[in-house]
């Protein structure tokens, strides 16, 4: 066992774009060609867990994620690392352990490396006891980890300056602002992305003359309207421009050349599905989004959760012969399908479409977890085995 060793143990949420990032006009520093804005989601349902430890005896800075020991060397890791120990003026030689673990898919198009990021750096600075912005170290990590710094409804501000020290992360509303507004997550795959987010934003960049036009002429106006729409608590705006932004960030991949093509049928069903819900009685009560993967999240208020979650079980219903849960997070009754409704569908169910659904709502940003049984790390600083706070779906 180290004797000096110091640790301590954070978790990080899970954030979704409303508007959406991507492209980058700095490729080290991970500076946007335009702002974006998220809704951090509640830690209960989706979030990283990070120890870190320090001590003299350590010999080399070590990391592993989700049990697997992992590069140290990657360059976005370093810039975190280096970015941190400048902060904190960490004598050279000092070391750290790093152990993080996700409690959903890893690379599954649901921003694990934005709440790995952000955790990271958290835990970093509280082991440190840095207290200064972090959101511009999250970024060089992760471009969306900056959002992740706090809870509720954040905006992430391209900012202009050439060193980045203006693109950061603000928050627009607390976790507390909307307490009706929750979210169904409908995960189509939990596999690994064909095309990363990293390449394929480099390639639409040099490529896509519609993310130059976005860019500069659709996102500006967008986000003066989420954060109005959003302060005023006021669902149908949220949700118009919350759709018509994944629309466009969708377009945006398939104008890179090659296409990009991140959804798949089910992921169209859903986006069908969605637009039917809405025209029914003409009021919009649900709104999707999709980011670089297939998985669907619909925001939604408290009060139409358990008539959308009927809908989605019924044409997304989960294969008969699975025994897990298919709807994982926030207690809700058993839902009712709606027969009217149903009728004005024109399409079948497709059993086994849709692994699993997490129902989740606003959350809050960062915290650190006292509790030692939380920690991944043992005495000697070693990852430990006994820990499983990997994916509970």
């Amino acid at each position: 066992m180290a004797r000096d060793l110091r640790v301590v143990t954070c978790s990080a949420p899970v954030n979704i774009a409303v508007i959406k990032y991507w492209g980058k006009r700095d490729e080290v520093l991970i500076l946007p060609v335009n702002s974006s804005l998220s809704v951090t989601l509640n830690q209960t349902q989706l979030r990283a867990i990070t120890s870190v430890a320090t001590s003299k005896s350590f010999t080399r800075d070590r990391m592993w994620l989700n049990g697997q020991e992992e590069d140290i060397n990657h360059p976005r890791l370093q810039n975190a690392l280096r970015e941190i120990r400048k902060l904190a003026r960490q004598e050279e030689g000092d070391h750290f352990h790093i152990c993080s673990e996700n409690n959903f898919p890893t690379a599954a198009g649901l921003a694990s490396s934005a709440a790995g990021y952000a955790c990271l750096v958290y835990s970093l600075s509280r082991l440190l006891q840095v207290d200064s912005e972090l959101s511009a170290i999250a970024r060089q990590g992760s471009g969306s980890a900056c959002r992740s710094m706090y809870g509720g409804f954040v905006k992430w501000e391209k900012g202009d300056r050439p060193d980045g020290r203006d693109s950061i992360a603000v928050q627009v509303a607390t976790e507390t602002h909307w307490p009706e507004m929750h979210a169904l997550i409908l995960v189509v795959n939990a596999g690994k992305k064909i095309v990363s987010s990293t390449v394929g934003m480099e390639t639409t960049v040099h490529t896509s003359q519609l993310l130059k036009y976005r860019s500069e002429h659709v996102v500006p106006h967008r986000m003066v309207q989420m954060e109005k729409a959003i302060k005023e608590r006021n669902f149908e705006e949220f949700a118009k421009i919350t759709m018509q932004d994944s629309n466009q960030f969708h377009a945006v991949c398939l104008d890179t050349d090659p296409p990009i093509f991140y959804l798949n049928d089910i992921s169209k069903r859903i986006i069908q599905l969605i637009t039917i819900y809405n025209s029914f009685d003409g009021n919009i009560k649900a709104a999707y989004t999709f980011d670089a993967g297939p998985n669907a999240v619909l925001y939604t208020l408290s009060s139409q959760v358990s008539q959308l979650l009927a809908l989605v079980s019924h044409f997304f219903p989960p294969d008969h012969t699975s025994e897990s849960p298919f709807v994982i997070g926030l207690s809700q009754t058993t839902p009712v399908i709606d027969k009217k409704l149903a009728e004005q569908f024109q399409v079948e169910p497709i059993p086994g479409s849709l692994k699993y659904i997490i129902h989740t709502k606003v959350g809050g940003g960062p915290c650190q977890l006292n509790d030692p049984k939380q920690c991944l790390l043992n005495g000697d600083g070693l990852p430990n085995r006994e820990l499983h706070h990997t994916s509970p779906m």
